[in-house]
């Protein structure tokens, strides 16, 4: 089993299935988001169950222990292949085209990672352990923190922080367009017929995140 995962396709099998598990957290991060454009009770409805949900909080460490595994082994394929080669890790799709996503998914996942820590310290970080306002709704004697009020705030105060996301959105779905359906071609879906197809949904599911993201920021900068 060892002998499996020190091997190049064990490291890329690794690289795969912690890549897949990222994109389906993003869908449930999307999701929850889009309570923005609803209104504030709404999102703040959703941002406290995410936060109180017990689930929730046994995944938050599981997804960044997938998130820091998903670094590394990219790092080691990557600095592997360049030592085998002059070229990207994946240089091409399944059809011989050759696209700028493919051959710098290194640096697509560098850039994404600084967009990830401004996120984190911007967000993650003052509604875990900073001091929110509280707001209840409909008379309820219970209160949660008024996370609406620290995400929109940002977003209509600093146009460039508007800016940044929208280009970390599509940076990420860049990552995504390649990184999606070659995980399936890691984990054996690698027939022409499923190939074609998978490439088909992973443009679909990178437009639909990138897109999704930027609506964010773009509606606080030019509606509100």
């Amino acid at each position: 089993m060892n002998g499996i995962f020190s091997s190049s396709l064990g490291k890329k099998l690794i690289m795969s299935i912690t890549g897949l598990f990222l994109m389906m957290f993003l869908l449930v991060h999307l999701t929850v988001n889009l309570m923005l454009l609803v209104g504030d009770e709404a999102f703040n409805l959703a941002a406290n169950f995410m936060a109180t949900n017990p689930v929730i909080e046994i995944i938050e460490p599981i997804l960044a222990i997938g998130f820091v595994i998903h670094i590394i082994y990219a790092s080691i394929i990557t600095l592997l292949n360049r030592q085998k080669r002059p070229i990207g890790y994946i240089n091409s799709s399944s059809n011989g085209v050759t696209t700028w996503a493919s051959k710098n998914m290194y640096i697509l996942g560098g850039t994404v990672l600084i967009f990830l820590v401004i996120h984190l310290i911007n967000f993650y970080w003052k509604i875990n352990f900073g001091e929110l306002a509280k707001i209840s709704y409909n008379n309820d004697a219970s209160s949660m923190d008024n996370t609406y009020a620290l995400v929109s705030g940002l977003f209509t105060s600093y146009w460039w922080y508007d800016l940044i996301y929208i280009i970390g959105a599509i940076l990420l779905g860049l990552h995504i367009s390649h990184g999606f359906w070659a995980a399936f071609q890691t984990l054996g879906w690698n027939n022409k017929l499923w190939i074609k197809r998978l490439e088909v949904i992973a443009y679909i599911f990178a437009v639909v995140v990138a897109t999704g993201f930027s609506i964010i920021p773009l509606y606080f900068l030019v509606l509100k």
